[in-house]
């Protein structure tokens, strides 16, 4: 049974920095594509960023371009680096690995940006 647990968010001020992490058990972690979406209170959920199953490949939205960095490390763990948080990043942010039809969602861990 695959399951993903999210991890590192918290409460920081503008232009601050977090990293969030996502440990994945029970697949073939390798042959997943990988991505963090976010949704704050009374809105949809949103991406945010994918990686590819290399890594060689990656996609932002718009509103975190240059900003946060997606990655994949080698224990079934994928990152994501967020710098230069606004106040609008504030959402609960989830990852997500899927490949075809099999799609697999963590609980979420809250990222509050605030003074």
């Amino acid at each position: 049974q695959v399951q993903l647990v999210e991890s590192g968010g918290g409460l920081v001020q503008p232009g601050g920095s977090l990293r969030l992490s996502c440990a994945a058990s029970g697949g073939i972690f390798t042959q997943y594509l990988m991505g963090w979406y976010r949704q704050a209170p009374g809105k949809q959920r949103e991406l945010v960023a994918t990686i590819t199953t290399s890594g060689r490949t990656n996609y932002y939205d718009d509103s975190v371009k240059g900003r946060f960095t997606i990655s994949r490390g080698n224990s079934n763990t994928a990152y994501l680096q967020m710098n230069s948080l606004k106040p609008e990043d504030t959402a609960t942010y989830y990852c997500k690995m899927f490949l075809g039809s099999s799609v697999y969602w963590g609980q979420g861990t809250q990222v509050t940006v605030s003074s």
